[in-house]
């Protein structure tokens, strides 16, 4: 079982991606040698692995990332059940009935997110909102702002990955259901998305214009 410090460094990969050993060291308060430590007694459990990168001249940088073993510490929530339920459904009801149960849950989490955004008077305040909502709801989520103006809801985690990976009608309920609780002057797109291969879920939003779509 990893220590706290290596627990640390497992966050920091799944949350930032791919670092070196130095960059962790920095940002979580330890010397460079009790970084490459932990790191090596991850890597000795098979939670981490790594890549030699050349950039410009010079030696090679390794960075580490977490291996699969180590994505699976941070597992989705109540998968097997979620997809037995989900298989169940789609059995007994068709394809029909796993739309309407989708579209439920989009109401139902519409209702709850527009009742925690009360008070957020402006885009920023919205975005801010939304990326604490679905980071309690473990999708290590955090927002920010572009220089242009526009913001980036990053969402680190899934976990509901394996249902999404069966039912991909969740992840386009979910892009709904950001532009409903950002508002209809807002465009949502996503820009990264696990189950295409990307380290993580983004989302950029932006106000829309007012010739939006006209030609």
């Amino acid at each position: 079982m990893p220590e706290a410090s290596e627990d640390r460094i497992l966050y920091m990969l799944k949350s930032r991606g791919d670092q070196t050993a130095m960059a962790i060291a920095e940002k979580l308060g330890m010397t460079s040698v009790g970084a490459r430590k932990h790191l090596a007694n991850l890597h000795d459990s098979e939670l981490v692995d790594y890549a030699d990168r050349r950039e410009n001249v010079g030696r090679p940088k390794r960075y580490w990332r977490l291996s699969q073993k180590g994505h699976a510490r941070f597992p989705d929530a109540h998968s097997d059940l979620t997809l037995e339920l989900l298989t169940s459904v789609r059995r007994v009801f068709g394809e029909a009935g796993l739309e309407k149960l989708i579209d439920d849950r989009e109401t139902e989490a519409e209702a709850g997110y527009k009742r925690a955004m009360a008070g957020c008077d402006d885009l920023q305040a919205r975005v801010e909102r939304l990326a604490e909502i679905r980071d309690r709801e473990g999708y290590m989520a955090e927002w920010a702002k572009e220089p242009d103006g526009t913001f980036l809801l990053m969402e680190n985690h899934c976990p509901i990955c394996a249902a999404a990976t069966q039912c991909q009608g969740l992840c386009r309920s979910e892009l709904i259901l950001f532009q409903a609780v950002l508002g209809p002057g807002v465009k949502v797109e996503r820009i990264e998305h696990i189950l295409t291969g990307a380290r993580r879920c983004s989302y950029r939003i932006s106000q829309k214009t007012r010739n939006a779509g006209k030609d």
